[in-house]
């Protein structure tokens, strides 16, 4: 069961789009900077969700570079089934590399190269196909092309649709859809923060003439005490029972003023029913009214014994074999670093989204030679890390906020590997309007497990209202110089 504010997909899972193929729903999510890109859930009660993998898992389909911004690179996929295939549709924000198409029969994959569209511009691509096999393109803006999948060519367009209230700023997102006797078109609006909203207008044809819901916006939290905040862009599913469901982005806050939110934007659900031909968006996370199906659970430890990572692991721009690799020592997945640690575009960095506002992860690392160990990172201006270096026989706590960068503790360790932690702990109550919305602490552990707290730092200096960009937390390991062993890795959900 799902309680109030609570994810259907913890964590940085931001632009969720959905489709149903019989009784299985397929879900993908933006990716930005983070290799491989664009996540692939299944479920079959859109409550309990297992990565199927990543769409984007080879260089041919995904080049991030070391001049690709953080929070640049993918964005806001669409994911849909028609006639017998998946069709994903991203943008590329870096490199030029603009809309592109992928498809697949098996969403576990392999997923195609790309197809570049390169005549249609924007981002949030959204497909659809009408009755005589017409596929229509709508982007944010919001306007539409016509175009043919197959050659990238645009048939038509761009034509400006409906975009949203009056005033209201960003309208993006678009989706468009055919239900019963409308083509509905649904719209985020007000900026992916605290305005953020669901809108929607309806037409006789999938290019309009749009009339707004007079009840617009459908779904917002702005201006309210509910937990969950700045939800938006929404896709929307039908059950097998004929309901229907909404999903959609939104952040937790914590702390006091102005609200720190550290995970990111994550996946909820909410009921939707239809009055007078427009739909009413219910409560956040309701539960389904079919039996619920939980999946199998990954395990929370990871000791590297398969030769290919979990899907759920992460790198920042790239992964290759040549700096991360699980076969140099068996049983071990081994780093070798390139460039110069966290702040460095190009670290060699295998992590994983912190999906719990309370949370530990455990590592045995071995540092057989240079330097590496555990960081939690929101971007290379923004990140923690507790470090090992060969021969020192100290381990460093680091920490990089904006232009600041400073070693905050030092601490002698035995020769050879050593368990080093991270902890994460929610605050539970506010000392003031200024208080964080959790801390961050380093530990390192004896040999009989004892560990010994290094730091504790505040941790709203690892949020997006202090960093920007549109990510979320990732915790995980790194090599900043030479090469890093790690035995295993264990995530442990405090909340």
């Amino acid at each position: 069961m799902t309680g109030a504010a609570t994810p259907v997909l913890a964590g940085m899972y931001p632009d969720p789009s959905v489709c149903r193929v019989g009784e299985d729903y397929y879900l993908v999510c933006s990716s930005f900077e983070y290799f491989p890109g664009v996540p692939v859930f299944h479920s079959r009660d859109l409550v309990h969700w297992t990565q199927l993998g990543n769409a984007l898992d080879r260089p041919s389909q995904l080049l991030l570079t070391a001049d690709t911004p953080s929070s640049a690179g993918i964005y806001a996929p669409t994911l849909r089934h028609h006639d017998g295939k998946f069709h994903l549709i991203v943008t590329s924000v870096s490199h030029g590399g603009g809309t592109v198409v992928f498809t697949a029969t098996d969403p576990a994959g392999p997923w195609s190269d790309p197809i570049p569209l390169p005549d249609v511009h924007g981002i949030d691509p959204d497909l659809v196909w009408d009755d005589d096999g017409t596929c229509w393109c709508t982007m944010a803006g919001v306007h539409q092309y016509r175009v043919d999948l197959a050659t990238g060519t645009v048939l038509g367009g761009p034509q400006p649709l409906w975009s949203g209230t009056d005033r209201a700023k960003a309208p993006e997102a678009p989706h468009l859809y055919r239900i019963g006797r409308f083509w509905y078109l649904l719209i985020a609006e007000g900026g992916t923060e605290r305005g953020h909203a669901v809108s929607i207008a309806r037409g006789p044809a999938p290019d309009g003439p749009f009339e707004p819901c007079p009840a617009n916006p459908v779904l917002t939290h702005r201006g309210t005490g509910e937990p969950v905040q700045n939800t938006g862009h929404a896709d929307l599913v039908q059950g097998p029972d004929g309901s229907w469901w909404m999903v959609l982005l939104g952040v937790r806050p914590g702390g006091g003023t102005p609200g720190w939110h550290v995970l990111g934007r994550e996946t909820f659900l909410a009921p939707v029913r239809w009055v007078d031909d427009w739909p009413v968006a219910g409560p956040l996370t309701a539960t389904p009214p079919w039996p619920l199906r939980p999946g199998p659970v990954e395990p929370d430890r990871d000791d590297f014994d398969d030769s290919a990572l979990r899907p759920s692991w992460i790198s920042v721009r790239d992964r290759s074999e040549e700096h991360c690799t699980t076969e140099e020592r068996p049983g071990w997945l081994t780093l070798h670093a390139r460039g110069a640690g966290l702040d460095d575009p190009s670290v060699v960095f295998v992590g994983r989204r912190q999906q719990h506002r309370s949370c530990r992860v455990r590592a045995l690392v071995d540092v057989e030679r240079g330097s590496g160990g555990l960081a939690v990172r929101l971007d290379e201006e923004h990140h923690y890390e507790v470090e090992v270096e060969a021969g020192s026989g100290e381990v460093r706590v680091h920490v990089r906020i904006g232009p600041l960068r400073t070693v905050v503790a030092v601490q002698p360790v035995p020769a050879g590997p050593v368990v080093l932690v991270v902890r994460v702990d929610e605050a539970r109550e506010l000392r003031d309007a200024r208080s964080g919305p959790d801390t961050v602490s380093f530990a390192v552990e004896a040999a009989d497990g004892t560990p010994t707290t290094l730091a504790e730092l505040d941790g709203r200096y690892l949020s997006t209202e202090v960093a920007g960009g549109f990510t979320g937390r990732v915790i995980g390991a790194y090599a900043a110089t030479g090469t890093v062993h790690l035995d295993w890795i264990d995530y442990e959900p405090l909340d």
